[in-house]
This record gives structure tokens, C-alpha cells and sequence, in this order.
């Protein structure tokens, strides 16, 4: 089983991150656009920075891989890597929208042994280690047992999911993928799908949670997610328990 002290380190170190967000949000600091277009802000750079320094130096054999540092190959070579999102849905940040999320995994051979997803603002800190469940502040949580598709609260891109093979549902978005993972997760939504790519890093550390959970992440194909490959690019995302995530996978079969 993955060592306990890993997860109390994540927990500890994202929950001190929060607290920068936190004097970021809703104020006034630099935002400008990075490579490809997506926004970053002050914020996501000093998040990124305090988990740098902090986990880095708890850990320095630990590889790293970040949405906001160059990428080091040197993590291809490394049993245990960081994998961290500062801020998972700066656009939501941006807006003064409390659905960003600070997100740390501990990717080993390909799979998170333990993560961590942080909403600051509503204080909702979601942690898993693997065989050891999954919870929400410190108490217990798993997927809801919702059996049809058909009118779900499910979580996406509205565009995407009302043009899809799907039945009629109840969609909503939250800019921080791993937020939406984590809804699902608790039961607070049924599924969240995605037809377009993601990243390790808006992912890793949601979907042992979920996993730990009780409920299944793969891709539209049904594969299970493979993490710190030369490419961090993930094609689809499929998150829900057992009975909807069969069901959505065999309706995007069609």
C-alpha cells in the first residue's frame, strides 16, 4: 500500500497553496496568455512555486511534471513523479468563479498511488491513496449508485454532450476538469465525459480518487489512463460508476 506519509504530504502542501490562491482570487494581478492561448495569471505561477519548492525538497528523488514548468525528461527516468495542476480552471479563477481546483498526484509506473484535489475558495479538499478509499475532508465518500443515463446530472462541455449519442440529461460545466471528476466522485454529479484531449495533470490526481471511490475513468475507448508517458496527453475523458460508464461507452460506440 502507498505510504501514508505521501498523501499526508500532499494534503498538507496543497492546503498551504490554497492559502495563496485564496489572496489571489478576486483581486488585482497579471494575466496574460501562454503558448496555444490558454490563460495563466500571477496566481497559477506562485501556487506553482510553493509546491515546487515545498514537495521537491521533501522528496528530491521524486520526478516532476507540471502544467506550469518546462517539462524535464529527467521524470521518464524516475519511479515516483509529481504530477501537479497549480490551478485547474484558471478561466473559473479569472471570473471569480469558486470551480478551480489545486491538483497533486503521485504517479508510479504509469498510475496515481495517491492524490489530492483542492477547491480553496469552498475548502473541499479530496484526497485517495491506493486501497485506501477516497474522501472528501477527512470523511469517507463514493460514486452514486444512479443506474440510467437518461436525465443524470452529468458534467461537460454542453456543446459536446448535447450533440453526442446521449439520451436528454441535466448538464453543467466547471472549468477544472479534476473538479468535475471529484463531483462525480461523491455523488454530487452521476458522470463527466469529454470528447476532446486533456492532460496528466488535470486528471492524475482526480482519478484515483475516483477509482478509490468506487467508480471507473478511462477513455472513450474504455482504456485506462496511462500517466508520465514522453506525451502527457490524455484523448478523452469517461468518469461515472460501473452501470453509466458501460452505458456511455457502448452509446459512444454507436
Amino acid at each position: 500500500m502507498p505510504d501514508l506519509e505521501d498523501l499526508k504530504l500532499l494534503e498538507d502542501t496543497v492546503r498551504e497553496a490554497g492559502t495563496i490562491a485564496r489572496k489571489y482570487y478576486g483581486g488585482d494581478y497579471k494575466q496574460w496568455s501562454k503558448e496555444g492561448g490558454s490563460p495563466v495569471t500571477e496566481a497559477d505561477l506562485a501556487v506553482n512555486k510553493y509546491l515546487l519548492d515545498h514537495l521537491t525538497a521533501a522528496r528530491p528523488d521524486y520526478g516532476w511534471l507540471s502544467e506550469e514548468n518546462p517539462d524535464d525528461p529527467a521524470r521518464l527516468s524516475r519511479r515516483e513523479v509529481f504530477v501537479i495542476d497549480p490551478i485547474d480552471g484558471t478561466v473559473a479563477f479569472l471570473k471569480n468563479r469558486p470551480h478551480f481546483t489545486i491538483c497533486a498526484a503521485i504517479v508510479v509506473e504509469g498510475r496515481p498511488c495517491c492524490g489530492v484535489v483542492y477547491n480553496p475558495i469552498s475548502e473541499e479538499l479530496y484526497s485517495a491513496r491506493l486501497g485506501a478509499g477516497a474522501y472528501r475532508n477527512g470523511v469517507a465518500i463514493h460514486v452514486g449508485a444512479r443506474a440510467q443515463l437518461q436525465e443524470c446530472a452529468m458534467l461537460g462541455d454542453r456543446t459536446q454532450l448535447t450533440s453526442a449519442p446521449f439520451p436528454p440529461m441535466h448538464v453543467q460545466n466547471r472549468n477544472s476538469v479534476a473538479y468535475r471528476v471529484v463531483l462525480v466522485a461523491d455523488g454530487s454529479a452521476d458522470a463527466s465525459v469529454s470528447l476532446t484531449a486533456k492532460r496528466d495533470w488535470d486528471l492524475a490526481a482526480a482519478d484515483i480518487i475516483l477509482t478509490e471511490a468506487g467508480g471507473c475513468l478511462t477513455d472513450i475507448k474504455g482504456a485506462a489512463l496511462i500517466y508520465n508517458r514522453p506525451v502527457t496527453r490524455q484523448s478523452s475523458l469517461v468518469a461515472a460508476n460501473p452501470e453509466l460508464h458501460t452505458e456511455i461507452l457502448s452509446l459512444l460506440r454507436q
